[in-house]
């Protein structure tokens, strides 16, 4: 059996479905690409029990089968050809040469028998529709809050709720709230949870073509995206997912607006007193239209103010400098909205303008200086 593709399309291929592969497994067909050899095309498949990623490419062959090759080692030779076509060719039953242009490699496959089924979509997934860009938008603005810990596993996945044609994204890690809101056309209701390590992945391979959509299946105990060529496969992570709507403020009774780059560009001031060993807060003192920022550290201290518009009494809080931070790196409005009810209680944030994204971020208790 012989094959021949574009290397190109090749390459970006295996390196798409490698983001589903171990790279350290005890079964070592984990850490290899399917390869089916159909006809007229290729289908590649990555699987590592928890994420399936399969595409399938244009090809000519003279005759069919499947093997199963490491990723690493097939990536790697791919992206070393010097040619513009690449040529696989099964030897026996455990050798396969990969060659293109004046180069030639031989290397070792495994059966494809030893590989695992991925879930298959059926007749009656509910399908959800959405842009590409929005799913990507929606994804990159609120994973960063999602929990790194085991203490609540399903808060290491983020929260998708449908309800009269409108789509929450909620991530939560009990420091944090992020909340994104899109308008689509699916009338009926769902709610469940993708674990963060698809979604960063999913992320990556989304398009920002405003014309290309994402066709989303949602089964029982997996969900499958279908998107520029590739099926996207995620189990779903069960349990409660954490009641949040009570926990954002309507209004609050200081109400701030401040320019996003010039309050990020302060708190990084700060942050270069901090790290991981010291973990210092930020002190904020909103009052008379100024915000005053300070920071000491084992290292130093800094002190930085910016104007803003101030509604409500004077406020003094604190916070971890990285996770204020990350909303307003996640906002793209010019100006965001602050509401505080407290310097114990949680901060929300919102672009000014619209409502489409909702952070909340937990206080630090301040020591008196």
């Amino acid at each position: 059996m012989t094959v021949i593709c574009n290397t190109k399309e090749l390459y970006e291929a295996i390196i798409n479905v490698s983001k589903a592969v171990f790279e350290k497994s005890t079964l070592l067909v984990l850490e290899g690409i399917k390869v089916e050899v159909k006809e007229t095309s290729i289908e590649l498949t990555g699987y590592d029990l928890e994420i399936g990623i399969k595409t399938e490419i244009s090809a000519k062959s003279t005759g069919t089968g499947k093997f199963v090759i490491n990723a690493r080692l097939m990536s790697e030779i791919v992206k070393k050809l010097d040619s513009e076509k690449v040529t696989l060719e099964v030897i026996d039953d455990r050798q396969i040469k990969v060659s293109g242009g004046n180069t030639q490699y031989t290397v070792m496959f495994m059966s494809a028998e030893d590989f695992p089924s991925l879930p298959q979509k059926e007749s009656d997934d509910e399908c959800i529709s959405i842009a590409q860009p929005t799913l990507k938008s929606m994804i990159m603005q609120t994973v960063f809050a999602v929990a790194q810990t085991d203490a609540k596993p399903v808060l290491k996945g983020e929260l998708f709720e449908i309800e009269d044609n409108i789509l929450k994204v909620v991530a939560i890690d009990g420091y944090r709230l992020a909340i994104r809101t899109e308008m689509i056309k699916y009338g009926k209701t769902a709610k469940f949870v993708i674990p963060a390590k698809a979604l960063n992945e999913i992320s990556k391979m989304l398009k920002d073509d405003d014309e290309l959509t994402c066709e989303i299946y949602l089964s029982k105990k997996h969900v499958i995206f279908e998107f520029s060529g590739y099926i996207f496969y995620s189990r779903l992570i069960e349990g409660e997912f954490h009641n949040y709507k009570g926990s954002v403020p309507k209004t609050g009774s200081t109400e701030v607006v401040i320019d996003r780059k010039e309050l990020i560009t302060s708190l990084e001031r700060a942050l270069v007193l901090i790290n991981e060993r010291i973990k210092s807060p930020v002190r904020c003192i909103f009052d008379k239209s100024e915000l005053n920022i300070s920071c000491t550290s084992s290292i130093g201290k800094i002190s930085d103010k910016i104007a803003c518009d101030i509604t409500g009494p004077m406020m003094e809080i604190g916070f971890n400098c990285k996770f204020l931070i990350d909303p307003l790196k996640a906002i793209n409005d010019e100006k965001v909205k602050l509401f505080m009810n407290g310097g114990n209680l949680p901060m929300k944030i919102v672009p000014v303008g619209e409502e489409r994204f909702t952070f909340l971020v937990l206080p630090v208790r301040l020591k008196s200086e």
